[in-house]
């Protein structure tokens, strides 16, 4: 146990420094190393998910002898023999997954103390320097030792009020990927309406006075995990970033491709014959137009009304045809009357808790849920929160929109999930029902506006790739929206590579050759926009996204 360590690191936390660690998952104890090294505040050593053993899992704590960096073990499960051996062989503390209940936690604190304050057997191990150094070592531990349980289930965050005022604990770890499963809905770093649950349950533990962690996916969301007060941050997993760092290096020289969970170089069977794939650009559809790429920090702001503002990202500004999109950021409680366009409009929820109302009728949204409004039909919405923003992603098939007030004239109706509006009016897309189509491995979308779908004279949906998942080098014979609402992506338009993220939109014009690949280590999600009425794309060989290009 390294007490100078653990104290830097709990006058850190007190002094509200945040405190940046690595999760560690492969085995070469040269990774500990490096994250010494690189100066990090701490290190988990996963021993709960992959294949570390005992040994590997001894030589990553060598690695932090007369460092500064805290080592903690994550185990198995909450187990006397697992603690006791992980602090035994030398651990600053341990991490403790899915702890639901505050029995659960007692008895993990419990696990990690010396009589009388706990349960923990002596050992002759490293941690007692080999027997040497049992009187100095039994005081030092039971003052110093972490318990830092993990909450990731819908369960332990209910249950987060109870475990705060557990004695012993003063950091949580949140876990997304699994709570957001026991939310239903598996496969998803945070499904929806899990972001909100997820910091509404870190309030809570920063409420208590204690310290709240997570594993950021990227390097924008390590920013913006910091900005929302998390303050133990984990930079990633040692695979996902060197993954990261090696999608991102093939894919500057064009050989980037998928993972698989079968290793293979795709999803083909064997025998198999490959689809052939346009190695020209069709005659018609030269660009004339380059790309692209608006991170929403660049993006001006326009006062729609008091409290809602709007962020353009694609449209005339930006040499856009027939297409304008971009974020609408409604204060807690602000409102936009009700108005017309002249053309469609596409509105999606992105966070927060708001209304749409459509002639009277008045949807209420969860995040990610869409509503297509024909043009000239009267629309209103609104953020229901008082203390909370809340952010839309809206498209219309104009890139020169126009707005007219206009006073409403009919009564309010509340619209539930069975009722239907009238024919030709808006369409409604609840995101949990809302049926998924996999194009690509690794890529899974929803249609929520088309020609078919909701009479749009536009086309759109919702995407989400796993890690490694990617589509195939194509073109539209329309403009393109392209708005990265969830994780990190690349995007490649013809050997040029953007790393894209935090609501960056990309305008991939008629004709470019482009696609969109996911190299980071966690789920990437977009809200996708076409200025066609319905969803085509040109399949292309791959050198038609290189440097090389596509020829005519």
């Amino acid at each position: 146990m390294k007490t100078p360590a653990i104290r830097k690191f709990r006058q850190k936390l007190a002094q509200s420094q945040p405190v940046y660690g690595l999760w560690i998952t492969l085995e070469s104890a040269s990774i500990a190393e490096m994250a010494v090294g690189l100066g990090l505040d701490w290190i988990v050593v996963d021993a709960e998910h992959g294949h570390l053993d005992w040994s590997d899992i001894l030589e990553h704590i060598r690695a932090t002898v007369r460092s500064e960096t805290v080592v903690l073990v994550r185990i198995t499960e909450l187990n006397l023999g697992l603690i006791k051996r992980a602090l035994d062989i030398g651990a600053d503390g341990v991490v403790v997954p899915w702890v639901e209940s505050v029995e659960q936690l007692r008895q993990a604190v419990a696990y990690a103390h010396y009589p009388p304050d706990g349960l923990r057997g002596i050992g002759a191990e490293r941690a007692t320097c080999w027997g040497r150094c049992f009187s100095a070592h039994v005081d030092d531990a039971n003052e110093h030792v972490l318990v830092v349980p993990i909450i990731e289930s819908v369960t332990g965050g209910k249950n987060v009020e109870q475990l705060c005022q557990v004695e012993g604990v003063e950091a949580f770890f949140l876990g997304p990927a699994d709570y957001s499963s026991t939310a239903g809905f598996p496969g998803q770093w945070e499904g929806p309406g899990v972001a909100e649950q997820l910091l509404k349950i870190k309030d809570t533990i920063r409420r208590h006075g204690k310290h709240c962690g997570v594993v950021a996916t990227s390097n924008a969301n390590l920013l913006e995990r910091r900005e929302q007060g998390f303050e133990m941050l984990a930079v990633g997993l040692d695979g996902g970033l060197l993954l990261r760092s090696l999608s991102e290096a093939l894919t500057t020289i064009g050989q980037d491709r998928p993972l698989n969970p079968d290793f293979l170089p795709d999803h083909l069977p064997p025998t198999a014959a490959p689809k052939p794939l346009a190695t020209t650009r069709p005659a018609g559809f030269t660009p004339d137009r380059p790309e692209v790429i608006t991170p929403r920090s660049a993006a001006r702001r326009v006062e729609l009304e008091r409290g809602v503002i709007f962020q353009p990202l694609v449209g005339a500004h930006n040499n856009a045809r027939n297409l304008t999109t971009g974020i609408v950021n409604f204060m807690p409680g602000a409102a936009l009357p009700y108005h017309t366009h002249p053309h469609g409009e596409a509105i999606t929820l992105l966070s927060g808790e708001a209304a749409v109302e459509v002639a009277g009728r008045r949807y209420r949204l969860e995040p990610l849920d869409n509503v297509h409004i024909p043009a000239g039909l009267p629309h209103a919405a609104v953020n229901l929160s008082a203390s909370r923003p809340a952010q839309f992603h809206i498209a219309m098939n104009s890139h020169e929109p126009q707005r007219t007030l206009v006073e409403p004239s009919l009564p309010q109706r509340m619209m539930g999930p069975a009722d239907r509006p009238p024919a030709d009016a808006e369409h409604v897309n609840r995101h949990a029902t809302t049926p998924w189509y996999e194009p690509n491995p690794g890529a899974r979308f929803q249609d929520y506006f088309n020609r078919d779908v909701g009479h749009s004279a536009m086309s759109g949906g919702y995407g989400i790739f796993q890690p490694g998942g990617r589509l195939p080098c194509h073109l539209h014979d329309f403009d393109e929206s392209i708005t990265i609402v969830q994780g990190t992506a690349t995007c490649v338009v013809e050997g040029r590579q953007y790393i894209v993220s935090d609501y960056t939109t990309a305008l991939a014009p008629r004709g470019r050759c482009h696609y969109f690949i996911n190299n980071s280590n966690a789920p990437m999600a977009m809200i996708w926009v076409y200025a066609g009425d319905l969803p085509q794309r040109l399949v292309l060989d791959e050198k038609c996204c290189t440097l090389d290009g596509c020829p005519t």
